[in-house]
C-alpha cells in the first residue's frame, strides 16, 4: 500500500518567517554633519536662550528594506528630559529650559526602529552660551577704614565681581556713580577703588563716605536682543581720626550774670571745649588768661567759672574773662590750644513785677460800655491803662498781651520798658456781637521778657455791649408745605410760619403778612404767623388742588425776609360716580360683551375709582361684570339663543340689569342703573361690516347714516353701469350677454323657440339668492332698471325650441342666431317654473315681441347662424 505524505502549512510558514527574520537589515540613521538640522542628532550646538517648545531638530534615517521607521529618545537615569520627539516624523522639540552654567552638555540616546530592529546611538549636545548672567560681587559686604591723612591717589580697596557667562558676556568692567560729586575713583578692569587726585579726607567734616560701584558685563545676544548687564553693590568708608585738630569752644558766646544777693564762691556759668579730633579725642585743660582781676576763678577740668567775691565788693558792672581750653595728651603733654571771651554782667535785683494803673492809682480790673460792631481799627478810648515796672535796665523790659476770644482786640504797644499807656484796638467788628455774647471778658498780661524769674501781672478787661438793628428775620425754613381737606369750614388754620430776628427790644418784634397771586383765599395772623383761610373760602380739590403763594416777616425798622409756601387741597370723596343716564339700552350679541361705565369727579385716587357690580338680574346667572372696566358679558357657558331660552321664558332676550357704580374713597358713594340689554345672534359674517356694526351697535343713528351712504354710492354706481350699457347697446342695437353665451343647435326654421328667462325673486333673508324662472314678467318686475346688468349664475338650458321664422323674408344662408343669457354670481337655490299659460297681460306681449324684432334684426345685419 503506498504512503500519501501530508502538507503541513503552519510549519511551512515558520520555515519562511525564519528566513525572512535572517534576511533582514537593521535600519540606520543619516550622518548629515556637525550643522545639520537633520540626522542623529550628533554634535547638535543649542543656545541656552532656546525658548521652551521649538522645533530644534528632525531625527532622520532608512531602512534598506524601505520599511517605515520609528524614533525614539532614551536618557540614563537621573538625567533630566530636555526633548520629546514624534516618533514618526523625528520632529525633536524642546520641553526643559536650558542653562549653560547649570549643564554645558546633554547625553541622549537617539534610536531607530524598522519594527524588528532597534539601533541605538549616544549623543553628546553642546549648550552655547547666551548673555543671560548678571555680573555678581563677591565678598560683600564692603566696609573700609582710612585714615583722614591718607594721601590722595592712594589706593585704598579692591572690588571684585564674577559673570558666569563665556566671551564679552563675561567680561566686567567698573564705574562709579555720581563720579563728578565723589571724592575716589576706579579702575574700570581691576576693579581697585583710590581717592582722588587732590582730594583729601577729614574726619571733622564728614566721618564716612557711601561709594556706590557699578560693575557691567560686556553685552551679548540673549532671544535675538544684544543685552547688557549690570549690578551694583555700596562701599562703605569710614574716615578715621587723627590727631590734627585743635580744641574747639561749644556754646559760644558765653555770658553770666551776677546779682546783688549772689554769694561769694558760687558758680556764675561753665564753659566747655572738645578736642578737634573726635575720633580719640584728648583731654581738655582750662584756664583764665587774663580779665579775672582776682574776682573769677576758673576748675581747670570743668570749666566751670566761680565769684570769689561779694557781689558789693566788685568795682565793674561788666567784666570781660579770656579763657584758655588747651589739649593734654596722653603722656600729660599739653599741645593745641584755643581761646574763648566770656562776659559777666553785675545786675541789680529784680524784686519788682510790672504793674496796672487807672485814673485813681493801681487797679486790676477795667470796664467799658459800648454799641456792638464799631469800626475796625477803632480805639477803645473809655479805658484808660497804664503799665509800669519800677526796676531798672532788662528786668524793667516786660511784654503785654490780651489773653481771651482770638483775633477780636489787640493791644499796644506789645513790649513796654519801663512804663507805658495801654491803647486796645478793634480789629474784628463782626465778631463784636451782642447776639453772640453781651460781656466780652479779657486779661491784659504783663510778662517780663528776660529776666529769670518772669515776674508777671494780670487785669481783667470787661467791656459790655449794647444791641443794635443788625439782623434780619430769618424763617425757619426757606419754603413751607402743607395740606388741608377740602370739606374744611372757613376759617381752618392751614400752616404756622415761623421767623426770628435775634435783635432785642422792639428791633426783635417780627409782623406777618402774605402776598401773591394764590393768597387769595388765605390770611395770616400778624404776630404768630398761623396761616388760616378766609371766613368765606370753600377749597375745591376738583377745581384747585395747589396754592402758593409768600409770606413776609418784617421787623420795625422795614428789615425783612420771604419763604414760600405750598398748600395741597386734599381731596374728600364728596361725589357719587354718576352714569350718562339712569335708564340705558344696549344690544349684546353672544360672545362680545357690552360696556357701562360711570364717572366720579373726585379728584385723586382712590375717590374716583369706579369699581361696577350687577346688584339685580333676572336670572342671576346669565352676566358677569367686569369689576374695573365696567364690560358686561355673558357666562362662558352661554354661546346661543337657544341656551338663553332654555334657562328663560323670555322670549324676546330683552333683560333689565340692575349695574352698582361705587368709589374706593371713606366713606363710599354709589349709584345704580338699569341696563337694558338686547341679547342677538351674529348674524353676519365676521368682517369689516360685521365690526362696524358692533362698534355701532350702541349708536343706531351712526350706523344707519353709513349705511345710506353707502346705499347712496351703490346707487350711483349702478346709474353709471346702466347708462354706460344703454349707449353702449344703443351703438351696437345688440343685446350683449353679461357673462357667456351659449350656442345652440340648429333647428329647422319651421319650428318655433321657446325661451327661459330669469325670474328674479326678493331674498327673505341675507343668505337666499337669486332664483331662475323662464316667465317674462318675473324678469320684468325684478329688473326694475330693464338692464342686463344683473349677474347670477344660470342652469343649464335643455334643448330649446327653434324660433318662428321671421317676418321679413330670410336668406336661406342666413347665420345662426344666439339667445342672450343673463347670470348671477349666487346660486344656492335654483328654481325652475313651469310655463305660463296664454292670455298673459298686455306688457308680457310687448315685451316678447320687441325682444323678437331685435333678435331678428341682429340676425339680419350680422349675418350670424342660428343656433
Amino acid at each position: 500500500m503506498k504512503h500519501v505524505r501530508h502538507f503541513n502549512p503552519s510549519l511551512f510558514l515558520s520555515l519562511v518567517h525564519i528566513c525572512l527574520v535572517q534576511a533582514n537589515y537593521a535600519p540606520y540613521f543619516f550622518d548629515n554633519g556637525a550643522r545639520s538640522t537633520n540626522g542623529n542628532m550628533a554634535l547638535l550646538s543649542l543656545s541656552e536662550d532656546t525658548p521652551v517648545g521649538t522645533h530644534v531638530y528632525t531625527l532622520n534615517g532608512t531602512d534598506p528594506e524601505g520599511d517605515p521607521v520609528t524614533y525614539d529618545l532614551t536618557y540614563e537615569a537621573g538625567s533630566r528630559r530636555y526633548f520629546s520627539v514624534d516618533k514618526n516624523l523625528g520632529n525633536v522639540t524642546l520641553i526643559e529650559e536650558l542653562d549653560r552654567e547649570k549643564e554645558d552638555e546633554i547625553e541622549v540616546i537617539v534610536s531607530i526602529s524598522d519594527g524588528l530592529s532597534t539601533v541605538s546611538e549616544k549623543v553628546r549636545i553642546l549648550v552655547m552660551d547666551a548673555n543671560d548672567e548678571s555680573p555678581e560681587f563677591i565678598n560683600t559686604p564692603y566696609i573700609v577704614g582710612v585714615p583722614e591723612n591718607t594721601p590722595s591717589s592712594s589706593s585704598i580697596f579692591k572690588i571684585e565681581a564674577v559673570d558666569k557667562d563665556t566671551g564679552s558676556g563675561g567680561s566686567i568692567t567698573y564705574f562709579l556713580q555720581n563720579i563728578h560729586a565723589n571724592k575716589f575713583t576706579i579702575d574700570r578692569h581691576s576693579g581697585v577703588l583710590r581717592i582722588k587726585t587732590g582730594v583729601t579726607l577729614d574726619y571733622e567734616k564728614s566721618r564716612t563716605h557711601f561709594v556706590v560701584v557699578i560693575a557691567k558685563d560686556g553685552g551679548g545676544k540673549l532671544r535675538g536682543d544684544n543685552k547688557v548687564f549690570s549690578a551694583t553693590t555700596t562701599v562703605t568708608i569710614n574716615v578715621e581720626d587723627v590727631q590734627d585738630t585743635p580744641p574747639m569752644f561749644i556754646g559760644t558766646p558765653y555770658y553770666g550774670y551776677v546779682y546783688e544777693d549772689t554769694l561769694a564762691g558760687s558758680e556764675v556759668l561753665s564753659v566747655a571745649a572738645l578736642d578737634g579730633d573726635r575720633g580719640k579725642p584728648n583731654s581738655i585743660h582750662y584756664c583764665i588768661v587774663n580779665g579775672s582781676e582776682g574776682s573769677f576763678e576758673i576748675s581747670n577740668t570743668t570749666g566751670a567759672i566761680s565769684v570769689i567775691k561779694s557781689p558789693n565788693h566788685l568795682k565793674k558792672e561788666v567784666y570781660e574773662l579770656k579763657v584758655q581750653a588747651s589739649e593734654v595728651s596722653q603722656e600729660g603733654d599739653i599741645s593745641e590750644h584755643t581761646f574763648a571771651m566770656v562776659t559777666i554782667r553785675v545786675v541789680d535785683l529784680n524784686n519788682h513785677p510790672p504793674t496796672f494803673y487807672g485814673e485813681n492809682g493801681p487797679q486790676n480790673r477795667f470796664e467799658l460800655t459800648m454799641y456792638e460792631h464799631p469800626p475796625e481799627g477803632e480805639i477803645l478810648r473809655g479805658l484808660k491803662i497804664t503799665v509800669n515796672d519800677s526796676d531798672q535796665g532788662a528786668n524793667a523790659k516786660f511784654n503785654l498781651r490780651l489773653v481771651g476770644p482770638g483775633g477780636i482786640f489787640r493791644v499796644v504797644p506789645q513790649t513796654v520798658l519801663n512804663e507805658a499807656q495801654v491803647t486796645i484796638i478793634v480789629e474784628n467788628s463782626a465778631a463784636i456781637d451782642f447776639e453772640s455774647f453781651k460781656v466780652l471778658t479779657f486779661k491784659l498780661l504783663a510778662i517780663e521778657v528776660n529776666t529769670p524769674e518772669k515776674f508777671s501781672s494780670t487785669a481783667d478787661v470787661v467791656i459790655h455791649l449794647l444791641d443794635t438793628n443788625d439782623n434780619v428775620p430769618k424763617f425757619s425754613s426757606d419754603y413751607y408745605i402743607a395740606r388741608i381737606p377740602e370739606n374744611s369750614p372757613g376759617g381752618s388754620n392751614v400752616v404756622a410760619v415761623t421767623a426770628t430776628d435775634p435783635d432785642s427790644g422792639l428791633w426783635g418784634e417780627i409782623k406777618y403778612s402774605i402776598y401773591g397771586t394764590g393768597a387769595d383765599l388765605f390770611l395770616i395772623h400778624p404776630s404768630t404767623g398761623i396761616i388760616y383761610t378766609q371766613p368765606w373760602a370753600v377749597l375745591d380739590a376738583e377745581v384747585n388742588s395747589k396754592y402758593n403763594f409768600y409770606v413776609k416777616a418784617e421787623d420795625t425798622d422795614g428789615k425783612y425776609s420771604l419763604a414760600e409756601v405750598f398748600i395741597t387741597v386734599l381731596d374728600v370723596n364728596d361725589h357719587s360716580p354718576e352714569f350718562n343716564e339712569n335708564i340705558q339700552e344696549k344690544t349684546m350679541i353672544i360672545g362680545s360683551p357690552v360696556k357701562i361705565e360711570a364717572i366720579d369727579q373726585d379728584a385723586e385716587e382712590p375717590n374716583n375709582i369706579v369699581d361696577y357690580s350687577i346688584m339685580q338680574a333676572d336670572p342671576a346667572n346669565v352676566f358677569d361684570i367686569d369689576q374695573s372696566t365696567g364690560e358686561i358679558k355673558l357666562k362662558s357657558y352661554i354661546r346661543s339663543l337657544d341656551i338663553i331660552h332654555n334657562i328663560t321664558k323670555n322670549k324676546d332676550c330683552i333683560w333689565s340689569l340692575v349695574v352698582q357704580a361705587k368709589d374706593r374713597g371713606s366713606p363710599s358713594f354709589s349709584t345704580t342703573a338699569v341696563l337694558k340689554i338686547d341679547i342677538t345672534e351674529e348674524t353676519l359674517h365676521k368682517g369689516p361690516m360685521a365690526a362696524f356694526l358692533m362698534q355701532t351697535k350702541d349708536n343706531p343713528m351712526k350706523a344707519l347714516g353709513v349705511l345710506a351712504g353707502v346705499m347712496g354710492i351703490m346707487v350711483l354706481i349702478t346709474i353709471m353701469i346702466s347708462t354706460a350699457m344703454f349707449w353702449r347697446n344703443k351703438r351696437s342695437s345688440k343685446i350683449m350677454p353679461v357673462r357667456r353665451i351659449i350656442k345652440k343647435r340648429q333647428i329647422p326654421p319651421s319650428r318655433t323657440i321657446r325661451m327661459e328667462w330669469l325670474k328674479f325673486k326678493r331674498p327673505s333673508n341675507a343668505a337666499e339668492k337669486f332664483v331662475i324662472e323662464d316667465d317674462v314678467k318675473s324678469l320684468h318686475e325684478n329688473n326694475e332698471n330693464s338692464n342686463n346688468n344683473i349677474q347670477v349664475t344660470p342652469v343649464p338650458p335643455s334643448a330649446p325650441l327653434p324660433p318662428p321664422p321671421p317676418a321679413l323674408a330670410p336668406r336661406s344662408d342666413a347665420p345662426e342666431w344666439r339667445v342672450p343669457t343673463v347670470s348671477g354670481s349666487l346660486t344656492p337655490k335654483h328654481i325652475i317654473k313651469p310655463p305660463k299659460k296664454k292670455g298673459h297681460g298686455s306688457t308680457h306681449n310687448a315685451l316678447v315681441s320687441e325682444l323678437k324684432m331685435r333678435f331678428e334684426k341682429r340676425n339680419a345685419a350680422t349675418g350670424e347662424p342660428h343656433i
